[in-house]
């Protein structure tokens, strides 16, 4: 009983569409005219999808944005200039100001920053699809309660009619 009025609700609403609904919604309804899900896993179809380098700039991305990354990261920066200005004080290979060091900071922070900005890109994706399957799942889950509000307001009327019908024959007796 229930999922009739379901179907019936959403065929409904697909016979009154005059182009006021939008392909993604009269897709969602026809998912529950079928009776086919509308959720799914979104982040498995994401992961599946990634190419490699995709995969590659998320973990760059994970592991540069890191408290591990930095602490590690200021470690060798402090090692090497002790090393530098303290141990090896007249054979330095990279002297104060530490030109080499600042070339190679410069070098990853130039490969590092689009490589970041890529996983972001695809970050954001990610989200546009999760909050487009958001929509189409509360739209699925406004179209159910509806139909329970239906289903709801003939049970009421029927117990409405049964009590009215009762009351007239109590009514009729006495």
């Amino acid at each position: 009983m229930q999922k009739d009025m379901i179907e019936t609700l959403a065929r409904q609403l697909l016979d009154l569409d005059e182009g006021a609904l939008k392909p993604r919604e009269k897709a969602v309804i026809e998912r529950i005219v079928k009776r086919l899900a509308v959720s799914h896993n979104l982040n498995a179809m994401y992961e599946d999808a990634a190419t490699p380098g995709q995969r590659l700039a998320d973990h760059v991305a994970a592991v540069g944005g890191s408290w591990g990354f930095i602490i590690g990261f200021a470690v060798v920066i402090a090692l090497w200039a002790l090393l530098n200005t303290v141990i090896l004080a007249s054979d330095a290979f990279d002297p104060y100001p530490f030109i080499f060091l600042n070339l190679m900071l410069s070098l990853l922070a130039a490969i590092q920053a689009p490589v970041i900005m890529m996983s972001q890109n695809r970050q954001a994706t990610r989200d546009r699809i999760a909050a487009n399957h958001d929509y189409e799942v509360n739209l699925k889950a406004e179209i159910e309660i509806a139909a329970l509000h239906e289903k709801l307001d003939r049970i009421r009327s029927e117990d409405l009619a049964r009590l009215t019908d009762r009351v007239e024959q109590a009514v009729g007796k006495g």
